[in-house]
């Protein structure tokens, strides 16, 4: 595996097992959630890597209350983005 694939799948167990999101509190979500807060990470990446001026602010897109917006670099977002984006396909996988 690469570091970047562990660095993903050790981010999604970050979340299980940190944060508190299951499988029971994903399979909660509304469908696309998970995805819409992936892309916002991903966006936030690619305006930091100079696509457009960055958006550090969790915005109209983002499907959470604020606080869970914590934006950093643009490698990490990316990773985030990744581990959420496998949390809305294993979701789908249950459904």
């Amino acid at each position: 595996m690469t570091k970047a694939e562990i660095d993903v799948l050790a981010e999604r167990l970050r979340q299980k097992e940190v944060e508190g999101w299951t499988s029971a509190h994903d399979d909660w979500l509304r469908a696309g959630e998970l995805a819409t807060a992936a892309s916002r990470y991903a966006t936030n990446a690619a305006a930091r890597l100079g696509i457009s001026p960055p958006c550090l602010s969790f915005g109209a897109n983002w499907p959470w209350d604020d606080c869970w917006w914590k934006p950093t670099t643009p490698r990490r977002d990316l990773v985030k983005s990744a581990a959420l984006i496998l949390a809305e396909i294993e979701r789908m996988d249950r459904q």
